[in-house]
């Protein structure tokens, strides 16, 4: 997708502080850090949403949980804990129509949802 921020990313059309990348996926270091370790994973093709998996793309669903566990061990906050968030769609907060997962951690989060 053409005016999409997190494919100009993922074609490096603009810069971005990676922390972890494969064939298939991309992590990042969200602008808008609402933790002290928050990070974007997502994957190389274009897909707007959970909404949008199906059986030719839900292999990408590995892939990021994959790249997570990955990201949490790299940064040192797998044993501690992180927490892994998907939006999926506006009213749940997704402002950039490319499924990401957000990892964040550095904070006790505790047990609530919202």
């Amino acid at each position: 997708m053409d005016n999409c921020i997190f494919c100009k990313i993922i074609n490096r059309e603009l810069p971005s502080t990676i922390q972890y990348e494969d064939d298939r996926v991309m992590a990042f270091n969200d602008i808008n850090q609402e933790a002290p370790i928050h990070v974007l994973i997502v994957p190389k093709v274009h897909i707007q949403s959970v909404n949008d998996i199906d059986e030719t793309n839900a292999d990408y669903l590995k892939d990021i949980h994959l790249a997570a566990k990955k990201i949490a061990q790299k940064l040192g906050v797998s044993e501690k804990g992180y927490r892994l968030i998907n939006n999926c769609g506006e009213s749940a907060g997704q402002t950039v129509p490319h499924l990401h997962y957000h990892l964040l951690a550095g904070v006790d989060m505790g047990t609530k949802l919202i």
